[in-house]
């Protein structure tokens, strides 16, 4: 057996594996021996066909299966051996001329995608933004607020104020203004009014009383919307379409939704039973919250300002354009040229990114364990929770919810990636210089709109 490696440039090379009969008769011979202890063939019984038929019959399928198994072994037992510096997997080689594996000597060449050389290790030197958010009072009782919206509840009330739903009866008016004889007509029709896109048609609510009848044109209301037309009359989109009567409203119901008090009730539904006692201690735990969150954001933006520091200081790399298209392509059977043309930028950004973090990892001796995994995990599943105004959910739940995640290999791929990214963060913050500056949350968000 022979292998030459020869680079072609700085970033690909060419990889010849020759194989002789004498490095891999031994297998094919074991292989025929094994495939006779099983083989079946009419006249024969099993396990006594000639091995010389066999061979006949079966060997260039078989020589050719343990070649490759051979090949295989060899080719990625030299990478790792050789310490390759390779991105993607090895591919066939446009010059490979087909096999013949009756020849004395196979002739295997393989075009290797090189990675491009670059130091991205970082010091004390090295300056880098970390932004910490201020969390102003207001941002405590939008937080307040919002819980207080979430915990609320809908109370039947006599006459219409602006935000309030109201329930009925809607009929299809004659030109006379009479109720139209087989017009369209639907009980427990339900508007919310605010939502009009019409004021005119929006005022004709205000101060209305439960009882009172009102003459409305739903289509000027929702500007002519089919979809909307049809979801408040039963109707089909189809018909709705050409909708353009008055309708009478009789008002049966008026719903207001009233926000939850600052009360006990709210403090244990959000935070749990008995945590906090009083107005002040639920203000302090919004706070904190909000601290934890936005410590997040902060690491979050400041691995962002990481990339964009070492991608600028790194300058613009050599990349194996070609290779890396035909590796694209083969990673993607089912799309056509225009695609890889289409994407091929952003992802030769992703993976000098991931390059760049494979060596910070490195440089910080950071390693990403099944716990990591699943903390982050549970991190995120805490976060979907609190979207919805839920910070107290049973930690028995969170694992459940976090375990699900962990059976999804996608899921797992990107909680990887993030319980990397999360973990890098952590550790270069301690080895970089940080530029540390305290900004409201309007000019934190004004960041993630720059190029």
């Amino acid at each position: 057996m022979n292998i030459q490696f020869n680079k072609t440039s700085d970033v690909a090379a060419e990889l010849t594996i020759s194989f002789e009969k004498a490095d891999y008769q031994e297998r094919v011979e074991k292989a025929l021996k094994d495939y006779r202890k099983k083989a079946a063939l009419p006249g024969f019984r099993p396990g006594q066909v000639p091995t010389s038929l066999l061979r006949k019959r079966f060997g260039s399928e078989i020589t050719a299966e343990e070649v490759q198994k051979l090949l295989s072994e060899k080719l990625y037992g030299y990478l790792r051996e050789e310490k390759v510096d390779m991105l993607g997997e090895p591919l066939a080689s446009e010059k490979q001329q087909p096999i013949d594996f009756e020849a004395e000597q196979l002739d295997f060449m393989f075009d290797i995608a090189l990675a491009p050389q670059f130091d991205a290790k970082l010091t004390d030197k090295d300056k880098v933004p970390f932004y910490h958010i201020d969390i102003t009072d207001e941002m405590v009782d939008g937080q307040v607020k919002a819980y207080t919206q979430r915990g609320g509840h809908y109370d039947k009330v006599d006459s219409y104020a602006d935000g309030d739903m109201v329930k009925g009866h809607i009929a299809e008016l004659d030109q006379d203004g009479n109720i139209l004889e087989g017009g369209i007509q639907k009980e427990d029709a339900v508007l919310l009014p605010s939502y009009f896109k019409n004021d005119d048609q929006k005022r004709k609510f205000e101060g209305v009383k439960v009882n009172t009848v009102i003459t409305l044109n739903p289509a000027e209301a929702y500007e002519n919307s089919a979809i909307e037309l049809s979801s408040l009359l039963g109707i089909k989109k189809e018909e709705a379409e050409n909708v353009r009567s008055n309708f009478s409203f009789q008002i049966n119901e008026i719903t207001r939704y009233m926000p939850a008090e600052l009360d006990q009730a709210l403090f244990d539904q959000v935070f749990g039973e008995g945590n906090v006692k009083s107005e002040d201690e639920f203000r302090a735990r919004v706070k904190t919250q909000l601290e934890e969150q936005f410590a997040r954001d902060s690491q979050f933006r400041f691995l962002i300002d990481i990339r964009a520091y070492l991608e600028k200081r790194i300058g613009e790399l050599q990349w194996p354009d070609e290779l890396l298209k035909r590796i694209m392509r083969a990673n993607n059977p089912d799309k056509d040229e225009k695609y890889v043309e289409d994407n091929y930028a952003g992802s030769i950004k992703e993976l000098e990114w991931h390059l760049i973090k494979e060596q910070l990892a490195d440089q910080t001796g950071i390693k990403v364990e099944q716990d990591d995994v699943l903390e982050s995990a549970k991190e995120q599943t805490r976060m979907q929770f609190a979207q919805y105004g839920m910070a107290n959910v049973p930690e028995e739940l969170i694992n459940n919810y976090a375990n699900e995640q962990l059976k999804k290999r996608e899921q797992v791929d990107a909680l990887v990636a993030r319980t990397v990214e999360r973990k890098l963060g952590e550790a270069l913050k301690s080895v970089v210089k940080l530029q540390e500056k305290t900004i409201s949350i309007e000019d934190f968000n004004k960041l993630f709109e720059q190029k």
